[in-house]
């Protein structure tokens, strides 16, 4: 079950690799237009896999559980939830509004604890253990200038898996992060100026952003059994700037 997977993101690069590892997936997302459209792309490349969709608002703690409520009616279970919802922005302390610092905050990291604290709630029940891998950012570790609201959102995000790791290690539950440092897709340059994204791509080592399924690919293997020995570690997807 994936947050934030419609469009051409990481979350729908994340559902279309782990489609493509075996699995059934539900993607969820606050734009119902977007996502049915993203649930029918999907169904199409991937016709003999279960693919669902549920929308969600990840600010709503009632919505949250209506979620993974709908997401185990249509799989049978869940094994497995990505939470990839979150938002940005740029604006400097100085003139950052309450409005602007507690919509950042409550969707990158209060909607990543209601969707954890759903998820762990339905792995008690079921009994049968799980992963969660939240996506977090390198800004939960770097400075950049405008990004305060934002980069305390992940910085909460890293904390929240490495405490809530300890706790769900008893029912069985895995829970990881990635931390991407800049992964470029269409919608993000509707909500970035391309000047800044530019010239954060030229930064990095290789002199370009990431691809979605870079990331993607990182999130499934922890999604995996191949990380079966991990969890409460957050894993950097990136190429250190030079």
């Amino acid at each position: 079950m994936i947050t934030a997977a419609a469009g051409t993101g990481i979350g729908s690069a994340t559902a279309r690799r782990i489609l493509d590892e075996g699995a059934d997936v539900v993607v969820s997302d606050w734009h119902e237009r977007r996502l049915k459209q993203t649930e029918e792309e999907l169904a199409a490349a991937f016709p003999e896999r279960r693919v669902a969709s549920v929308v969600c608002d990840v600010t709503s703690t009632e919505q949250v559980n209506e979620l993974i409520a709908a997401s185990a009616n249509a799989l049978g279970r869940i094994d497995i939830m990505v939470n990839n919802a979150g938002l940005g922005g740029e604006t400097p302390v100085v003139d950052m509004t309450d409005e602007q610092w507690d919509r950042v905050l409550d969707i990158t990291l209060n909607g990543t604890f209601r969707c954890t604290r759903a998820a762990l709630e339905y792995f008690r029940r079921a009994g049968h253990g799980g992963v969660i891998v939240n996506n977090a950012s390198v800004l939960g570790w770097r400075a950049q200038y405008g990004q305060a609201h934002y980069a305390a959102a992940k910085a909460g995000v890293m904390a929240l898996t490495r405490c809530s790791a300890v706790e769900a290690a008893e029912l069985g539950v895995r829970i990881n992060a990635v931390a991407p440092s800049i992964a470029r897709h269409p919608f993000l340059d509707k909500v970035s100026s391309t000047e800044l994204l530019d010239r954060l791509a030229e930064k990095e080592a290789f002199g370009r952003a990431a691809e979605p399924w870079e990331v993607a690919a990182t999130i499934a293997m922890l999604a995996s059994d191949y990380t079966s020995y991990m969890t409460g570690e957050i894993v950097s997807v990136s190429s250190q700037r030079a």
